[in-house]
């Protein structure tokens, strides 16, 4: 093998040193710099993207933000619209009752005064009753009656009742 002949080591080894010399320099001024401005690059968009992820996630915050409060908004408004309107309706209920009590109320008056009326007409008619049959009794036992003492032992035993 010609290789390993020691007459051929200089002759390889002056082109192995300008074979690695060229490839270095090729490599150093033409591959290399096209190789880390890709690096260079995507290193870039990575970053672009990021940032651009940052941003619109801030963007997705401040909208569930603005949303939430916007929701809480509602909810605030929507309870003091339930409230003013069962304030509303209580209100209209207590005068409904309020009205309906002085109705009733009136009723009552009225019943009681027609009952009070209805009691001293029957009063005045279980006194006329009570000398009519009480005068109709004594007539029986005694055979005659005097219509002026009848009336007069009734009007005592109702005194006596206190009527």
């Amino acid at each position: 093998m010609p290789q390993f002949d020691p007459a051929f080591f200089a002759p390889q080894l002056f082109w192995l040193a300008v074979t690695f010399i060229t490839l270095y320099v090729l490599m150093s001024t033409v591959a290399l710099p096209k190789i880390g401005a890709v690096l260079d690059e995507r290193q870039r968009k990575i970053d672009d993207n990021l940032a651009k992820a940052a941003q619109l996630k801030a963007e997705a915050d401040a909208a569930v933000a603005a949303y939430e409060k916007a929701l809480a908004e509602s909810r605030a408004h929507a309870h003091a619209v339930i409230k003013e309107a069962s304030e509303r309706m209580a209100k209209q209920a207590e005068e409904r009752n309020r009205e309906l009590s002085a109705k009733l109320a009136d009723q009552i008056k009225a019943g009681e005064a027609r009952i009070a009326a209805a009691k001293q007409t029957a009063l005045a008619n279980v006194r006329d009753i009570a000398v009519d049959v009480a005068g109709a009794v004594v007539a029986r036992l005694v055979g005659a009656s005097d219509q002026g003492q009848v009336e007069a032992a009734v009007g005592a035993a109702l005194k006596e009742q206190g009527q």
